[in-house]
């Protein structure tokens, strides 16, 4: 089930205020962009089927993790700063980033998992923007696994929309997608923002528990139709009649 909400009047006034001035550099150049939306939802939420899902409708996906990964690949753009980071065990034989490593690191260490997002975030930002900016006017999806984690993207989109479910649903479809532990799954859920968190900075909610695919493509209709009759305008105010 999709759930919409808005901003009540005087709530949050910090947030709105970040919204109408863009508060990050790179959404000062967004304003040739469609309707931005920022998708994000906890590892085995469905969050990657509801963004083919809104490509299927007319957007431009933007992949952070694509983008990451691109990044850390033999030869991108982060491997130098990363080397030097974390040490030449950082880097695989391949050339790129050896991710089981790393993951095993920042699961020990909150720090490395600092130094990781300072080094990846700003070009993967920059990489997003710029990747936006070619798509305009079209609207624009951004999938951001982190998004509320970042606590930047808020501030570069339109509207924000979460894929939720319950954490048991998304340990038994990570285990049997990638065939982890049910611990391993745990761990990570346990790294990202708590689904009240995802929840409390949406301005649409889909409960991805118990909907099979037509029905879950039946809610994203719905929601695409509604965003696009009443948009929000440049700078993410919500739109006139959607919920404080």
């Amino acid at each position: 089930m999709e759930r919409e909400r808005q901003d009540k009047p005087g709530e949050d006034e910090a947030l709105q205020a970040r919204r109408g001035r863009g508060a990050d550099p790179g959404a000062a150049h967004g304003s040739n962009i469609g309707l931005k939306i920022g998708l994000t939802g906890g590892i085995g939420s469905g969050k990657s089927t509801v963004a083919r899902m809104l490509v299927e409708l007319g957007a431009v996906l933007v992949d952070t993790d694509a983008i990451a990964r691109e990044l850390t690949a033999p030869g991108g753009a982060a491997i130098p700063s990363l080397r030097e980071a974390f040490g030449p065990q950082a880097v695989g034989a391949d050339g790129a980033l050896d991710r089981d490593w790393m993951r095993e690191r920042v699961f020990k260490d909150p720090e490395a998992k600092g130094r990781l997002e300072a080094i990846l975030h700003p070009m993967i930002g920059e990489t997003a923007q710029q990747r936006a900016l070619e798509a305009a006017p079209a609207t624009v999806v951004f999938d951001v696994p982190l998004l509320v984690e970042s606590g930047r993207w808020r501030a570069r989109v339109d509207r924000v929309l979460v894929v939720d479910c319950r954490e048991q649903t998304q340990v038994e479809r990570v285990m049997a997608r990638n065939g982890w532990p049910a611990q391993t799954v745990q761990r990570i859920i346990a790294q990202q923002a708590t689904r009240a968190q995802r929840r409390a900075v949406a301005d649409a909610v889909i409960d991805n528990d118990g909907l099979d695919l037509p029905a879950l493509r039946a809610e994203v209709g719905r929601l695409w139709r509604r965003w696009h009759e009443d948009p929000a305008p440049p700078g993410g105010t919500p739109a006139a009649g959607a919920a404080p």
